[in-house]
C-alpha cells in the first residue's frame, strides 16, 4: 500500500544521520514531525490497498472509561483498514490491572516504553479512597506519571495548543509550553508533626563532610513538613529543545519562574539564558522573533505569566517553567484556548545512549461523566481531537526511530507521515464542515461513534483522492454559551440587568441583589413558625 499527499514533501529529505533534539548543534531533525498548524486538501493523494502497512514498533497503554472506549473505536475504523499493528505492544493500566498484577503491569510498560522509545498512553485513573471501594481495589494506587518521568529520563512535558484552520479557538497563533518534567512538590517527602525540631541534612556522595540545609523550630502543635528538590542535570536539554522548537515553530521564547522570592529557582533562569545568549540568540534576532519581547530572552515572573496568558491572545509565544509552575500555567492555557481537549501533552525524555523517548497522550482524563452516560445507554458526544493529536504523535515519533536505526525503512517513514498528515485533515475539515461533536457545532453535533464513522469515511476518500465539493467554511469561534442559555433572549437579558445595576459598575452588589428579588417576588421568605434565632 502507498500513501502520497504532497503536503509532506515539504518536511525535506530524510537526512542520513541520526539527530538528537538536544545537541546545541543540531537543529530539530529536518525527518522529525512538529505539529502543523495549517493544512490544505492536495489532490495527489492516493492509496493503493493491496496489502496493509506494518506499524513501526511502539508501545499502547490504554487506560479505562470513555477515552478507551473512544479509542478502540478509533484504532480500529481509522488505524487498522490500513496499517497491520502487531508491533504495538499493549498494556492495560486500568485500575483492576494495576491491583492485579500487584502494579507489574505499570513497571513492565515502562520498560518497554524505554525499550521502544515511542509511547502512546490513554487517559488512566487515580483512584481516590471512594474509588477503591467501589473497584474493590486492595490500595490506591498513585499517579503512573512519576513511574514513567523517572524510567524515561523525563525532561519535559510538551504541552502545545492545538489549531484547526478555518476555526477561531482561543489562540489565534502557536502557544508552546515546555514543563520541566521532574522535581519540586510532584515527588517531595512529607511528615504531619507536632512541636519540636527540623533539621534538613545533606550528605555528599564524595564522602566530605555533610552540611545542615535548613533548621527550624516547630511552634505549632500541627504542622506539615515539606522536602524536596529539584534537579537541574537536564535543564540544558530542556533548553536546548526548548528553544529549537521555539524556532521551528517560529514564536518568541519566555522563561518563567518565582526567583525573586523562591531564590533556589534562579538557577534554572541561569542556564536557560546562558543556553540562549551561547546558541541561539542569533538565530532569534536574525529570525525577528525578539521584537515583542525587547531584544532578549525575558524572564517573567509566574505572576506575570498568569496575566500574559489572559492578554496574549495572538498567540505567538512560548514558555519554559518548573514543574509546579508548569501544571498550572497549562491548566490556564487549556480554558484560554477552549478545553484541556485542545492542548497536547508530550513527555520527552531520553535512554541511557541519549536516544529521544516520547510519550504523547491527552492532557485531559477519562471523561467520566460521559462514561457514566455511555453505561447509561444515553447519547454521548466526546471530542477526541487531543487523543488523536497523541496518537498522531506517537505513531510520527515511531516511525522517525525506525528510520533513524535502518534506512531500509524509508518508505514505512514516508507512508507513515502521509497517512497521519492526511488523517489530521480528515479529523479538521470534519470539523469545518459542521459535522463535529457538540462542544463545536452544538446540540446537534454528532455523537461519539457517528463523528468517528464521518471522519474514517472521510479519511477514505481522503486517502483515494476524492474531492470535497466544496471548500470548507472559515467558522469564529465556537459559542462557549451553556446549552441552557441558546434560547434566551440576551438582549432582553441585558437590558434587565442594567435596570438593576444601579450604580452602572457592570456588577451587582447583595443589596441590589436583594432589591430585584423582592421586586420579582422571588426572594426566599421566613416561615412564619419557625422560631427566630437566639442572637
Amino acid at each position: 500500500m502507498a500513501f502520497r499527499l504532497a503536503s509532506t514533501r515539504m518536511l525535506g529529505s530524510i537526512a542520513r544521520r541520526s539527530s538528537s533534539l538536544l545537541s546545541k548543534n543540531a537543529l530539530i531533525s529536518k525527518h522529525a514531525p512538529v505539529q502543523s498548524f495549517a493544512f490544505q486538501k492536495c489532490n495527489t493523494a492516493s492509496i493503493s490497498t493491496n496489502a496493509k502497512v506494518t506499524a513501526p514498533p511502539m508501545v499502547y497503554i490504554a487506560g479505562e472509561e470513555m477515552t478507551h472506549y473512544c479509542m478502540n473505536l478509533i484504532v480500529d475504523k481509522w488505524i487498522k483498514p490500513y496499517f497491520e499493528v502487531s508491533n504495538w505492544e499493549h498494556f492495560d493500566l486500568s485500575c483492576k490491572s494495576r491491583d492485579k498484577s500487584n502494579d507489574k503491569v505499570l513497571y513492565a510498560a515502562v520498560e518497554a516504553g524505554k525499550k521502544a522509545g515511542a509511547i502512546f498512553k490513554e487517559p488512566t485513573i487515580t483512584p481516590s479512597a471512594e474509588q477503591v471501594k467501589e473497584m474493590g481495589l486492595s490500595k490506591a494506587f498513585g499517579s503512573p506519571n512519576g513511574a514513567m518521568r523517572r524510567g524515561w529520563n523525563g525532561i519535559t512535558i510538551s504541552r502545545d495548543t492545538i489549531h484547526i484552520e478555518g476555526i477561531e479557538l482561543g489562540y489565534k497563533n502557536p502557544v508552546l509550553f515546555e514543563r520541566h518534567a521532574v522535581g519540586g512538590e510532584y515527588s517531595a517527602g512529607w511528615a504531619e508533626v507536632g512541636k519540636g525540631t527540623l533539621i534538613t541534612n545533606y550528605i555528599p556522595s564524595d564522602g566530605s563532610d555533610p552540611i545542615i540545609v535548613d533548621k527550624r523550630e516547630f511552634t505549632d502543635d500541627h504542622n506539615v513538613a515539606v522536602v524536596y528538590h529539584n534537579p537541574y542535570d537536564n535543564i540544558e536539554d530542556l533548553a536546548h529543545y526548548f528553544f529549537k522548537r521555539c524556532l521551528e515553530v517560529k514564536v518568541t521564547p519566555y522563561i518563567v519562574t518565582k526567583k525573586t522570592v523562591f531564590k533556589w529557582q534562579e538557577g534554572f533562569w541561569a542556564t536557560m539564558k546562558r543556553i540562549f545568549d551561547s546558541d541561539y540568540k542569533k538565530t532569534f534576532e536574525k529570525e525577528g522573533l525578539l521584537k515583542r519581547s525587547g531584544g532578549d530572552l525575558t524572564h517573567l515572573i509566574s505572576d506575570a505569566a498568569t496575566m500574559q496568558l489572559i492578554r496574549w491572545t495572538e498567540g505567538g509565544f512560548g514558555m519554559a517553567a518548573h514543574n509546579y509552575d508548569g501544571d498550572m500555567l497549562t491548566d490556564q492555557i487549556a480554558q484560554v484556548h477552549r478545553s484541556p481537549g485542545f492542548i497536547t501533552s508530550n513527555l520527552i525524555g531520553k535512554d541511557d545512549s541519549g536516544r529521544i523517548i516520547k510519550e504523547y497522550e491527552a492532557s485531559h482524563g477519562t471523561v467520566t461523566d460521559l462514561w457514566l452516560d455511555h453505561l447509561a445507554g444515553k447519547d454521548t458526544s466526546l471530542n477526541p481531537l487531543g487523543l488523536v493529536e497523541a496518537l498522531i504523535g506517537a505513531m510520527n515519533h515511531a516511525a522517525l526511530l525506525q528510520l533513524e536505526a535502518d534506512e531500509n525503512y524509508q518508505g514505512t517513514y514516508d507512508e507513515i507521515m502521509d497517512f497521519t498528515t492526511t488523517l489530521r485533515l480528515a479529523l479538521h475539515n470534519t470539523f469545518r464542515y459542521g459535522q463535529g461533536t457538540r462542544d463545536m457545532a452544538g446540540p446537534t453535533g454528532f455523537t461519539t461513534e457517528d463523528f468517528v464513522d464521518k471522519v474514517a469515511w472521510r479519511l477514505g476518500r481522503y486517502l483515494s483522492d476524492d474531492q470535497e465539493a466544496e471548500a470548507p467554511p472559515v467558522l469564529e469561534e465556537p459559542d462557549r454559551e451553556p446549552r441552557e442559555f441558546q434560547n434566551v433572549d440576551m438582549p432582553k437579558l441585558h437590558s434587565l440587568f442594567d435596570k438593576y445595576d444601579i450604580d452602572g459598575t457592570g456588577k451587582i452588589d447583595f443589596k441590589e441583589f436583594a432589591q430585584m428579588l423582592v421586586k420579582m417576588g422571588i426572594a426566599p421568605m421566613k416561615n412564619a413558625s419557625e422560631k427566630e434565632p437566639d442572637v
